[in-house]
């Protein structure tokens, strides 16, 4: 999927939500245990239901990766389930991989080539080496860590050089040397607020994953305020407080409903940008 089509995605859908799928067998319906693939049955409800809300789908592949080979299995299926039936949809394989040149092409073939995935987070701290072999797909997407959202992102993140350039700020300058802004992302914490601004001022047209929306305490307007340019350009990652919100039969049905209140919500800050018309 290029650029262009995910934002022509987003104005036609008026949504920029991305449905995290962190799916948990502990935490699913108990009803869907007895199910061949519960993780699967889960994953499937929760796509039917919250598709015409969101833009992408964002697997955790630890949650899949925790089960074993039973896990993968559900993991593919999923993807597969996505490619077959939501075409339109973009796929990001949350991995955040990050190893030696070699390693790394290992990774590359196994997420593009093997699971045909949209897109993966890599973690950018071993340097260009480690980041190039994702980008020898040209029609694949790389997802840098650059700010996230977990509390001890200032433990390294926000650390200064001599210079008073903070690391996530070298990251992001540093990086689009490897790549464009047609295959090049960032993820960007929604627990940062304002920072946002900061990052736009050195990748204004990039799109940006941004997480921590909801259970984690980010809020979804200051990310549109700060973080929205002429195109959009923001993923904005939504996981448990969408695939959990409820445990009873009902749970897909409401999935949709969190997922459609949060894509009205999309609605209005795409308006108030002038991204989309009434």
């Amino acid at each position: 999927m290029t650029r262009q089509e995910l934002i022509e995605n987003i104005k036609r859908k008026q949504s920029f939500l991305c449905v995290g799928l962190d799916t948990d067998i502990k935490k699913i319906p108990s009803h869907l245990l007895k199910e061949e693939d519960p993780v699967f049955t889960f994953n499937r409800a929760i796509i039917d239901a919250t598709a015409p809300y969101c833009v992408a789908y964002k697997p955790n592949l630890a949650f899949y990766e925790s089960t074993g080979v039973a896990g993968l299995i559900s993991l593919g299926k999923t993807i597969a389930y996505i490619r077959e039936n939501y075409p339109d949809q973009f796929i990001i394989a949350d991995a955040k991989r990050g190893d030696i040149g070699n390693t790394s092409e290992m990774y590359a073939r196994s997420f593009f080539d093997h699971m045909k995935v949209n897109a993966v987070t890599v973690a950018p701290y071993m340097g260009e080496d480690s980041v190039k072999p994702f980008l020898l797909y040209p029609e694949s997407w790389v997802i840098l860590l650059a700010l996230t959202s977990n509390k001890g992102s200032g433990d390294f993140q926000l650390i200064k050089d001599q210079e008073g350039v903070m690391l996530f700020e070298a990251v992001l300058k540093k990086s689009q040397n490897w790549a464009s802004k047609e295959q090049l992302m960032f993820v960007v914490g929604a627990t940062h607020g304002r920072t946002f601004e900061t990052v736009r001022k050195l990748v204004p047209e990039h799109f940006l994953l941004v997480p921590g929306v909801g259970a984690q305490g980010g809020n979804l307007k200051e990310v549109a305020e700060y973080g929205m340019n002429k195109n959009c350009s923001l993923l904005v990652n939504s996981s448990r407080a969408i695939i959990y919100a409820d445990s009873s039969d009902g749970f897909a049905e409401s999935a949709r409903k969190e997922a459609a209140v949060i894509q009205q919500e999309m609605s209005v800050y795409l308006r108030n940008k002038q991204i989309i018309q009434e």
